[in-house]
């Protein structure tokens, strides 16, 4: 799972969302030098990453990654369902508006205590830009699998153009989401209300 969906699954309250949007820079054993509320969150994100590796649709889309990205497919999956996601909103977040979702989850962000500095730093970008709210658009998520390319991966990768495998198996992607999203939303749910 990417930001977006991060953001969603991890529910109501907000530092369970800021570590779920974050939780990607926190490195090892939790809490760490982490509050407790935002270690919460970040275990959350990593429960709810073993979840989605674990589920059939989620393991079907890696499945449809072509075997020159495979090494790669969980990076573009969790991508491809951040874009499937803003393109059914409203299935997902009914009576909130994703500009308006993301405008709330930024505001939250630059006032949660305690966030990895590698996550503060790219902050700003994000609100700037909406890089959550952008997601809806395939050229969006190119973009983003192309920058991670050059910048976040530090060894030479196929992830350029690698949007064009989304675009090409789009039907089967969106099918093993809309298969995916409320399992996982079923399971946030408990982990968050057994913790």
């Amino acid at each position: 799972m990417n930001y977006l969906s991060h953001a969603v699954l991890a529910g109501p309250a907000p530092a369970d969302r800021a570590g779920g949007v974050a939780g990607d820079f926190v490195k090892g054993i939790l809490p760490g030098a982490l509050p407790a509320d935002l270690a919460d969150g970040v275990a959350l994100h990593r429960e709810i990453d073993a979840y989605a590796d674990l589920h059939p649709a989620f393991a079907a889309s890696r499945a449809r990654v072509s075997p020159l990205r495979r090494r790669y497919g969980g990076i573009m999956v969790d991508l491809f369902y951040d874009h499937l996601l803003a393109v059914h909103w409203s299935l997902f977040s009914p009576g909130e508006t994703l500009p308006h979702f993301t405008a709330r989850l930024y505001a939250e962000l630059a006032i949660q205590p305690g966030l990895p500095a590698g996550f503060v730093a790219v902050l700003p970008k994000m609100q700037q830009t909406d890089w959550l709210a952008s997601y809806r658009n395939v050229d969006s998520v190119a973009f983003a699998l192309d920058r991670m390319a050059e910048h976040r991966i530090r060894r030479v990768n196929p992830l350029a153009g690698a949007a064009d495998e989304l675009r090409e198996h789009y039907a089967g992607f969106e099918a093993d989401f809309l298969a995916f999203m409320p399992d996982a939303l079923a399971y946030a749910q408990t982990v968050r209300r057994d913790r």
